[in-house]
């Protein structure tokens, strides 16, 4: 009798015990959003603050180029449950059918927030804004180091092909992108940063192998740390790190300019995008809808200080003379010194052969 009591406890023992243990295991398990984006693109506190808020676990990835992000999301080598390509990117994987489509109205509390002037720019590369939800847009540009540049007697520049001038030579950071290096080039010609002309392709390849001697790197998030240390005095690169720059050599002696060459200038956005094989797409949602919020838009604004296209965040939270400053806020109204990225259909191998042959001769 005193057996069969011992065993009685000892099962309902084991049944209590896996029962916490299950319970445990359960409270433990969240869902899971995979979020691919570029690098140094996002303030880290608000990726747990929207795990904290949704209770759910984000895996978040970065990439350095549109370029390398586009084959793992082809090939399916990691499946994404959200991205942030760039405009020109995004017309391609419409293109492609990667990307699945998103209900504004309907689907994000806060699309009424969302600055329709960005909106109207974005029908360029998606017609009828059903695929992509805005999060920064920037130009790209010339930052210069005038401390550098005065202790060296030398002019500032003012033009892309300032960037040819003999007495810069080792003071110049190029673009490593494929499309960034080249517009540089072609805009220098006066050609358009799309262009499907062989002819102008071959003399902006030959114009950026002839300046290779100058340049002291090409380079792409490194800019900032290269500039902030003085290492060089010049360099191509992203409106939002302008700021950024300054702020970082705010207890130094020296003095940062941005300027818009006056051959004209890459605008750029980059936009939240759902891949068509996404696993989590309301989750997904969430997370854009989430990006898209007043305060969470203005954080992410403090931590990069590109351009957002959030009027609520930009008319209440930001200072004006930060709304005002084209290396902060592009006017995107300036539709005859800005051009866009497109995407270039099979002609984009010609570009990539003509970048190769830039970086390896």
């Amino acid at each position: 009798m005193l057996n069969k009591k011992k065993i009685i406890k000892k099962f309902l023992y084991c049944i209590i015990t896996f029962f916490i243990f299950f319970s445990l295991i359960s409270c433990d398990k969240k869902d899971v959003l995979y979020v691919y984006n570029w690098g140094l693109y996002i303030d880290e506190k608000t990726i747990s603050m929207f795990e904290d808020e949704y209770g759910v676990k984000v895996i978040y990835d970065t990439f350095d180029t549109n370029e390398e992000m586009l084959p793992i999301v082809e090939n399916s080598a990691r499946v994404y449950d959200v991205i942030c390509p760039t405009d020109y990117m995004i017309e391609k994987m419409i293109n492609k059918n990667l990307i699945a489509r998103i209900d504004y109205e309907n689907e994000l509390d806060n699309f009424k927030y969302l600055d329709e002037r960005v909106l109207n720019l974005m029908k360029s590369f998606d017609t009828d804004n059903k695929y992509a939800i805005p999060y920064v847009y920037s130009t790209i540009g010339i930052i210069y180091n005038k401390t550098l540049l005065d202790e060296k007697k030398l002019p500032y520049p003012t033009s892309w092909s300032d960037l040819w001038k003999e007495y810069y030579k080792n003071e110049i950071l190029m673009q490593e992108a494929k499309r960034d290096l080249l517009m540089v080039g072609l805009k220098k010609n006066n050609f358009s940063m799309n262009t499907t002309n062989l002819k102008e392709i071959d003399i902006a390849t030959k114009d950026l192998i002839k300046q290779k001697s100058l340049v002291q790197a090409y380079v792409i998030d490194q800019v900032r740390d290269k500039m902030i240390n003085g290492e060089a005095a010049i360099g191509v690169t992203y409106s939002g790190e302008v700021e950024y720059i300054k702020k970082e050599t705010e207890n130094t002696d020296f003095v940062f300019e941005y300027i818009l060459p006056e051959e004209g200038v890459n605008l750029t956005i980059d936009a939240w995008v759902i891949p068509s094989n996404s696993k989590s797409k309301q989750l997904a949602i969430k997370w854009i809808d989430f990006m898209s919020r007043p305060d969470i838009a203005y954080i992410n604004f403090q931590y990069m200080t590109y351009g957002i296209p959030n009027l609520e965040t930009m008319n209440k939270m930001i200072d004006k003379n930060l709304l005002s400053d084209e290396a902060v806020f592009p006017n995107i109204e300036k539709t005859n010194k800005y051009e866009m990225y497109k995407d270039i259909g099979d002609f984009e191998s010609v570009y990539t052969e003509a970048w190769k042959k830039i970086l390896s001769e």
